[in-house]
């Protein structure tokens, strides 16, 4: 069981940068990929970035590449997303969310997603 709380959402104005948070309970988040997703308000859950367990291996959507970094301590637990150069369209509820994986495999289907937190806002104004 592992259960995950995001923080460090607020709203900012475009082009700055915000750090995302995911905490995890539990002894066994170091066996677990990680996972950022977005929903904007009337669309669809969407993948953000996913990391391995160990750290290694990461994957962004088109989207976040060059912008959006995803890193892990699992010294801490915890799992994070930078993301800079903020757009109005990166306006979202971010949840990150936990697989149980094996080391260096990566995710970024949903459905592979066992646990999920409850999102932080994050808004970027014009």
């Amino acid at each position: 069981q592992v259960q995950l709380v995001e923080s460090g959402g607020g709203l900012v104005q475009a082009g700055d940068s915000l750090r995302l948070s995911c905490a995890a309970s539990g002894r066994t988040f170091s066996q677990h990929g990680m996972g950022w997703f977005r929903q904007a308000p009337g669309k669809e859950r969407e993948f953000v970035a996913a990391v391995s367990r160990g750290g290694r291996n990461t994957a962004y959507a088109d989207f976040a590449k060059g912008r959006f970094t995803i890193s892990r301590d699992n010294a801490k637990n915890t799992v994070y997303l930078q993301m800079g150069s903020l757009k109005p369209e990166d306006t979202a509820v971010y949840y990150c969310a936990a697989a149980p994986l094996p080391p260096g495999r990566v995710v970024v289907t949903m459905k592979e997603y066992q646990y999920w937190g409850q999102g932080t806002q994050v808004t970027v104004s014009s």
